[in-house]
């Protein structure tokens, strides 16, 4: 009974696979192989270009003549012409900041109009609207002090003490005979200072005789 049962099982499994028969290759979910696309440029596009600037490589432009001019609209003109790397400087030599633009005009400006690098550093030496460019259009303030005391006379008791060792200790006194405070030194002129100038540096305290600028020392 075991053998009929199981030949008759294995008949019947032979039948249905019979009947089956193999899979169908051109069934509705069969996809079609996918054609080759091809990578060659085509004429006339754009795509195909991909080269790119060398790194490095500046652009020029060309810088306008600024000197004049109010120093907000110079700054303006020089960003319209593609120039952004500004600063100003005051241009009396007496290390004023240019705080309200708007107020001051430029006497000179660094470099010179004409062709340019945009990433070129440009200096406007400038000063208020109602001073007088100094002669030649820009009064540079005075170098660092060595071992020699510079001559300050004339020059902003800010740029004095900026110019010597921020070690040094320093007195400012108002000699108008006002006995007024110092406090916004780029206001104020020197009139005299102790040590003279010329004399040995040698870590000695310095004392400055000012008054304001528009007054007789």
């Amino acid at each position: 009974m075991r053998i009929t049962r199981t030949s008759s099982a294995a008949a019947l499994l032979l039948t249905v696979l019979t009947a089956c028969g193999p899979a169908d290759d051109t069934g509705a979910d069969t996809k079609p192989a996918a054609s080759p696309v091809s990578t060659a440029p085509v004429a006339g596009s754009d795509s195909s270009d991909t080269s790119e600037a060398p790194a490095g490589d500046e652009s020029a432009a060309a810088l306008p003549d600024m000197v004049g001019k109010g120093l907000q609209s110079a700054q303006d003109e020089a960003q319209a012409a593609g120039f952004y790397n500004l600063t100003s400087h005051d241009a009396l030599g007496r290390g004023r900041n240019q705080i309200l633009d708007r107020g001051w005009k430029v006497c000179a400006q660094t470099p010179a109009p004409g062709t340019q690098s945009t990433d070129t550093k440009v200096d406007f030496g400038a000063v208020k609207l109602e001073e007088t460019c100094p002669a030649g259009g820009d009064q540079a303030e005075p170098a660092e002090a060595g071992s020699t005391m510079p001559d300050f006379v004339g020059k902003s008791v800010k740029v004095a003490r900026q110019a010597l060792d921020s070690s040094t200790s320093i007195t400012v006194n108002d000699v108008s005979g006002q006995g007024r405070m110092v406090l916004i030194e780029s206001n104020w002129q020197v009139c005299s200072t102790d040590p003279a100038a010329g004399a040995q540096l040698d870590g000695q305290p310095v004392t400055i005789e000012a008054v304001k600028f528009g007054e007789s020392c």
